[in-house]
């Protein structure tokens, strides 16, 4: 009987412990850690500072650049000259046209301008004025594009010969650079050509001595003048 008992007491405590484990609450399930303000700011910031991680954004389109000027601030435009006048925030104002033989310039508002004989700070600040009829505090642009009114010429033994643009304060060595001079070139026979007065000169030019620094004969060229390379 005691026996009995006694496993009857056993199975009773056995069933009870196993009604506990199964009524106790699940152990949570682990939740994703929320990430602190702190680290979203680095993070945003560490975005920002490394373009490759960063949101892509459109460039910006490049600022429209100005024309190179062929002349300096001293050039005197002439007949033939390619200028280009802007007008600040005036695009149908603004253009690149050709000097007229007559010296003059076409342009809106204000029909045919003089050009010729100014240099470019000149006939921007003419064309300033003429505009204040017409526009509220203009701010005009000149710039020479192209010189066509001022030319030399290079005859004989060169690689390129005829008409050549002559650039501001051009000289003889810098004009027989770019005609080139070919290998039956008589380099101590040079001459310039130029008339004044209506009268004919022959200037005298000794290439060898004009490379090897002698500078007395390397001449600033004039409008109109003839290299001749025998």
């Amino acid at each position: 009987m005691t026996s009995l008992w006694k496993a009857s007491v056993a199975f009773l405590a056995l069933a009870g412990s196993m009604a506990l484990a199964q009524d106790a609450p699940a152990p949570a399930a682990a939740t994703p850690a929320t990430a602190s303000p702190v680290a979203d700011q680095a993070g945003s910031e560490q975005a920002t500072a490394n373009p490759a991680t960063a949101n892509p954004t459109t460039p910006d389109k490049p600022a429209m650049m100005a024309p190179e000027s062929k002349g300096g601030s001293e050039y005197v435009i002439g007949p033939e000259d390619v200028l280009h006048i802007a007008v600040w925030k005036e695009s149908d104002l603004s253009a690149t046209l050709p000097v007229r033989p007559d010296g003059k310039i076409s342009l809106p508002l204000l029909n045919d301008v003089q050009a010729a004989g100014m240099t470019p700070q000149q006939l921007s600040e003419s064309l300033t004025i003429k505009l204040k009829k017409y526009i509220a505090d203009p701010r005009v642009t000149v710039v020479v594009t192209a010189i066509n009114s001022k030319r030399i010429y290079v005859n004989g033994e060169v690689l390129h010969s005829g008409p050549m643009p002559m650039l501001p304060n051009m000289t003889v060595l810098q004009a027989l650079s770019s005609a080139g001079l070919n290998q039956f070139a008589k380099t101590k026979g040079i001459y310039v050509l130029r008339t004044e007065n209506g009268k004919q000169q022959k200037l005298p030019v000794n290439y060898r001595k004009l490379i090897k620094g002698d500078i007395e004969q390397n001449y600033v060229l004039q409008t109109g003048d003839t290299i001749v390379v025998p």
